[in-house]
């Protein structure tokens, strides 16, 4: 999830990282991109080498947000969750919320936006998602993570039974407050989502920090936060970010636009829409598991591609 707020591998044995890496790129007008899961797209020279003029031509400017399926195909079944708690310096309150969310995001009004998605089959993504696991660990590889150490906590949570290995799943990596993610986190995005080769399985996973004391300014919602837990409040939206990206575009080459790379979530990033004020005067727009939220709304595939708070 990029920053649009306020600025615009691990190889060995069983672990094999299919991260994305943008580089100094030529951009013309037939130029394609394709997504890096990290809410910014980078110059796909297979699709630009073979494109046929239609990528930056001028009467596609009003489209250029509008999501196309590619070569790749959405996670169609019940989906599952798995979370992982990183480091010790969570609070109850927060892994309640986050809990709750977890717990109601599947079967609810604004997941339903993402059945709107199909394979090549033409079977739709469906609206369900189910919380079926979580396991904490401490601080494995310090406080200040990689990318690839992204990858391995994922790894080591399945290698120690922990979690299951399951390729319909996508495995949440939750960090604690006092935790960095050295690629970017607070400067250039709140969470990412990817995927990588795990034990021969192709294994989807996200990386949401938790910005309460490091940019709450940069990926907290608002101020105040509705349930009064700035970190966890923020999450939540950060966290239904990748999960639907995640879902729509697993692989990096599902669900996504050539003319930016952009994902269905990075469509409405920082976009609520119309919102509800709590009586702590903070700003809401979803009621799940009986808690308020303030959740970026999704992009719909539908007669009109634009950002929705539900669906229908």
């Amino acid at each position: 999830m990029r920053l649009n707020k306020k600025l615009g591998l691990l190889v060995g044995g069983l672990v094999f990282a299919a991260v994305s890496h943008a580089g100094p790129v030529q951009v013309n007008g037939n130029s394609q991109f394709k997504p890096t899961g990290k809410g910014w797209g980078e110059l796909d020279n297979v699709a630009s080498a073979n494109s046929d003029g239609q990528a930056g031509g001028a009467a596609n400017k009003g489209t250029t947000n509008n999501l196309t399926l590619h070569t790749g195909n959405p996670m169609t079944g019940p989906i599952k969750m798995y979370y992982i708690w990183y480091g010790t310096a969570w609070d109850a309150p927060s892994q309640s919320l986050l809990t709750t969310w977890g717990n109601a995001i599947g079967g609810s009004p604004y997941f339903n936006i993402n059945t709107t998605y199909y394979n090549h089959s033409n079977v739709h993504v469906s609206n369900s998602v189910t919380l079926a696991g979580q396991t904490s660990v401490g601080y494995t590889y310090g406080t200040n993570l990689t990318d690839a150490n992204i990858q391995q906590i994922v790894a080591d949570a399945i290698n120690a039974g922990k979690v299951p290995s399951d390729t319909s799943a996508v495995y949440m990596v939750l960090t604690d407050k006092t935790v960095g993610e050295s690629s970017g986190f607070c400067t250039q995005y709140c969470g990412w989502h990817t995927h990588g080769t795990i034990n021969g399985a192709d294994i989807k996973y996200a990386f949401v920090g938790n910005a309460e004391t490091q940019c709450a300014s940069a990926c907290g919602a608002t101020s105040p936060s509705v349930n009064s837990l700035p970190g966890a409040d923020s999450m939540a939206s950060i966290m239904s970010h990748e999960l639907e990206e995640a879902v729509t575009d697993p692989q990096l080459n599902a669900w996504y636009s050539s003319f930016t790379g952009n994902e269905n979530g990075d469509n409405c990033a920082w976009n609520f829409g119309t919102t509800s004020t709590a009586s702590n005067g903070a700003k809401y727009n979803q009621t799940m598991g009986g808690k308020n939220f303030l959740i970026q709304q999704n992009w719909v595939i539908a007669s009109t591609q634009k950002c929705l708070q539900h669906y229908p």
